[in-house]
């Protein structure tokens, strides 16, 4: 079992940046691959990123591709999700996601922990 929390959400303006963090507690998490997902008012809980349990690999949606960076500290149990010119349409609550295995895997049934989410608002 994984237990997470998300902080560094908040409100900015079109082009600024943001770092998201994820704080995991358990001893799972050096086993578990990690995925940030977004979810938009009155949309669907989308995949934003995924990083592999040894952080050799990381997967982005193409929305966020080149702008966005996930990474990892084992010895700080955490995942950070690194937020750089940020458009209005990346507005939603940012989860944070934890999934006992190596592969990153876009579906959200596909984890089994999550933390209780960090807004995000992009002002235009």
């Amino acid at each position: 079992q994984v237990q997470l929390v998300e902080s560094g959400g908040g409100l900015v303006q079109a082009g600024e940046s943001l770092r998201l963090s994820c704080a995991a507690s358990g001893r799972a998490f050096s086993n578990s691959a990690m995925g940030w997902f977004r979810q938009a008012p009155g949309k669907e809980r989308d995949f934003v990123a995924g990083i592999s349990w040894s952080a050799g690999n990381t997967y982005y949606a193409d929305s966020v591709k080149g702008r966005f960076t996930i990474s990892r500290d084992h010895a700080k149990n955490t995942v950070y999700l690194q937020m750089n010119s940020l458009k209005p349409e990346d507005t939603a609550v940012y989860y944070c996601a934890a999934r006992i295995g190596a592969a990153i895997l876009t579906i959200e049934r596909a984890y089994g922990n999550w933390g209780q989410g960090t807004q995000v608002t992009v002002s235009s």
